[in-house]
């Protein structure tokens, strides 16, 4: 256990961020699971609806420091050859 104030305060502050970006990362993982339904279903203007969509959620959710740029850059390319394939 943590004795001095400030590495305290640092506990607290980091559960509260574990939570807020757990919570970012699951919503991500939601939207791209949204696109990747449509590309199975073969819908292309679904697709590419919901891909806007979570493409701008990743790029929220690397600049809040939950995922590293290469991560959602691989991550959206992937998705938009998908789509363009259909």
């Amino acid at each position: 256990m943590a004795n001095h104030k400030s590495a305290k305060s640092r506990i607290v502050r980091n559960n509260k961020r574990n939570i807020i970006n757990g919570a970012r990362r699951s919503r991500v993982r939601t939207f791209i699971k949204k696109v990747e339904a449509a590309i199975s279903s073969n819908d292309k203007e679904q697709a590419k609806a919901a891909f806007a969509v979570a493409e701008s959620e990743m790029m929220v959710a690397v600049r809040k420091g939950v995922f590293m740029m290469n991560t959602a850059a691989r991550t959206i390319s992937r998705l938009s050859k998908k789509i363009k394939a259909l």
